[in-house]
């Protein structure tokens, strides 16, 4: 019984549901979301059933949805169902299967939590899952927040197994005789985090056996740190940021000089306007050399130096939001999406056959840097597996794309050619030969 207590006890201390609330739980199937399901049984609360078949796993997909109907019966609360088209998803919008996945069951958790009147979506995320993605995040390069973990509620979301490790979990679940189903992808090493899983921790577990409590500890703390940053850039921005017609304008010469610049820029222009680290070290490196009229995007706004400030405009619906990518870049962000650069010997390139949102292309062909725009009308390539050219514009037709997709779509190109129709085609000229021996690989990410 005690992990139950601590798991009531984790509720009320943190606030995340009343007695009277409705609670909606995502429940997969696997062992994590079936004895979140039970706590929450077993403690008396309102609850419902939410789960998603994203028909990605065939027959495996569809034992995990009658494992949860059945369990839901047993317990006798409502069940809620949607089986998604995720592999066509992924097809239309570039997405990789996790982005995509993550995108429409968010959507519809809060459709139903609204339509069926629930107070909160209750997720089965615990501290094993908070510290893989601190690991993720240390590793893709963040600033501190992204060394925060997972957050115990945000919004409508509470995520009441955060004070639980992954063996306590599977712990009660053998105890009390809980089913679930093991999702054959968690034993991949193809993504990042089952690396980290796998490999990383199970190996500083050997050298510090209460990595999970200490872990734990030292992401409480940089919570703390975090939350302390925020109310003290907070009174930063009300002094030495101006907005006039919806331009804001960061003044330079009103930031105390004792404080670190670069980390206040960081942090004034990372969590209002969405600008990415490798977007803002370059901004910062522009600012430094006095350089005026490049221009810095975050998804939605646009960034640039002028006389010693920093000015913040939204994107304008014709802003070509053209960016230049020098040899050795790692990432570059276009619209909703980010690119990911890998630079490879072409013996080590294992598939030939990638998705539309990877290129794989000869990086002795190309002349450095590389500009990242919109298309705009006008542009043309030689499609793969063609030998003539075709317009962009009809290009984007044939291929039935949407008007805000058109509106969204980018064009990578070496000098004055089109390298990559982002997400969709590559040129012909650029494909990999016989005779290539250097290869960039680039990924689109939506974000």
């Amino acid at each position: 019984m005690a992990f139950i207590e601590a798991f009531r006890k984790y509720i009320a201390d943190n606030d995340l549901a009343k007695p009277d609330d409705r609670i909606l739980l995502t429940v997969s199937g696997g062992v994590d979301s079936m004895v979140l399901l039970d706590l929450f049984a077993r403690s008396g609360y309102r609850i419902g059933v939410a789960h998603c078949n994203f028909q990605l796993r065939g027959a495996e997909s569809d034992e995990d949805e009658i494992l949860v109907e059945e369990r839901a019966r047993m317990y006798g609360v409502p069940f809620y169902n949607r089986r998604f088209d995720t592999a066509g998803e992924m097809e239309r919008t570039g997405e990789s299967m996790e982005m995509a996945a993550r995108r429409l069951r968010y959507a519809w958790f809060e459709e139903l939590r609204r339509a069926e009147g629930y107070t909160v979506v209750a997720i089965a995320h615990h501290a094993d899952d908070s510290i893989e993605t601190f690991f993720i995040n240390l590793l893709r390069g963040t600033g501190l927040r992204g060394l925060t973990g997972i957050s115990t509620q945000i919004g409508k979301i509470v995520r009441p197994l955060m004070f639980a490790s992954r063996k306590e979990i599977l712990e009660y679940a053998v105890a009390n005789r809980i089913p679930y189903r093991e999702d054959s992808s968690n034993r991949s090493t193809k993504y990042l985090r089952n690396k980290i899983r796998l490999g990383l921790v199970p190996r500083i577990r050997e050298i510090k056996p209460k990595f999970t409590q200490l872990m734990r500890r030292n992401i409480g703390r940089l919570t703390d740190a975090q939350r302390f940053i925020d109310h003290a850039v907070e009174r930063i921005r009300r002094e030495a940021v101006t907005s006039e017609n919806g331009i804001d304008t960061i003044h330079i010469d009103r930031i105390d000089p004792g404080f670190p610049l670069e980390f206040v820029i960081y942090e004034l222009l990372g969590s209002a306007y969405g600008f990415k680290g490798d977007v803002i070290d370059a901004l910062c490196r522009a600012l430094a050399h006095e350089a005026t009229g490049r221009r810095f995007y975050s998804r939605e706004r646009m960034a640039t130096v002028d006389r010693g400030r920093i000015v913040v405009f939204p994107i304008a619906p014709d802003d070509p939001c053209r960016t230049e990518v020098e040899r050795g870049a790692l990432r570059s962000y276009c619209g909703n999406a980010v690119l990911y650069y890998e630079y490879l010997d072409i013996g080590l390139v294992e598939d030939f056959g990638v998705p539309e949102n990877v290129a794989q292309v000869d990086a002795d062909k190309l002349q450095f840097p590389l500009t990242l725009r919109r298309w705009q009308e006008g542009d043309s390539f030689v499609p793969f597996g063609m030998t003539g050219r075709k317009k962009v514009s009809d290009f984007l037709i044939d291929r039935k794309v949407s008007l805000p997709e058109k509106q969204r779509q980018f064009v990578l190109l070496s000098g004055e050619d089109i390298v990559w129709v982002v997400g969709r085609r590559i040129d012909d000229r650029f494909r990999l030969t016989s005779e290539t021996e250097n290869v960039l690989r680039i990924t689109q990410e939506i974000v």
